[in-house]
């Protein structure tokens, strides 16, 4: 973690943004990628600099949707089989057929809830493809889900990062009880994103 940190903190911010925007379409591919973790640090750095939270959540959904709806292009063009052949990383054992009979039984709420779902986000838009799901109500559904977490994660990790050494100076200090409270919150936050890349890997 603190290897890309470094790295994000040596790139200007055209570069940084364009860091989030592979990561996050990568995301789609390679789901053992902390694509989480690169956006996090990311707006943390940003907010050290002269970026935004906007520019980093903007940049991150570009990438995501992006990704998503490559692979569901894909999906819907070759179908299924194809896809376990050519992308076995996307699919960890049952994610597939748990995420169809979700398909089937919950229509698109299934595609919103699958994206929240660490293992088997990067299932959903190539099996949505397969299975016909149209193309716009596959897009909404995703946006939706990915601009909600991804808009979480971008506020939680900015304010993290823009309130740094006010956090530091009043742990030193004082105040350590608010300070300390505030730098819980970003322990949360990085251990539920460090969850999810357990989870995922697994």
């Amino acid at each position: 973690m603190t290897g890309i940190l470094a790295w994000l903190s040596s790139l200007p911010e055209p570069l940084l943004y364009g860091a989030l925007v592979l990561a996050a379409f990568a995301e789609n591919i390679f789901p053992p990628l902390p694509a989480d973790t690169v956006i996090a640090l990311g707006a943390f750095v940003a907010a050290r600099g002269d970026g935004s939270a906007l520019g980093v959540w903007t940049a991150t959904m570009l990438g995501n949707i992006g990704g998503a709806m490559m692979m569901y292009g894909l999906g819907h063009r070759y179908g299924l089989p194809w896809l376990l052949q050519r992308f076995p990383a996307l699919f960890p054992a049952g994610a597939a057929e748990r995420v169809t009979a979700r398909f089937k039984t919950q229509g698109m709420l299934a595609v919103i809830v699958s994206r929240f779902l660490p293992g088997v986000r990067a299932v959903v838009p190539p099996l949505a493809g397969a299975m016909d799901i149209g193309a716009v109500r596959a897009l909404i559904a995703m946006a939706l889900a990915s601009g909600a977490w991804y808009g979480l994660v971008c506020v939680l990790a900015f304010r993290a990062g823009a309130n740094a050494d006010v956090l530091l100076e009043r742990i030193a200090g004082q105040q350590r009880t608010l300070g300390l409270g505030a730098a819980a919150v970003v322990v949360v936050v990085l251990g539920v994103l460090w969850w999810r890349a357990q989870r995922r890997r697994r």
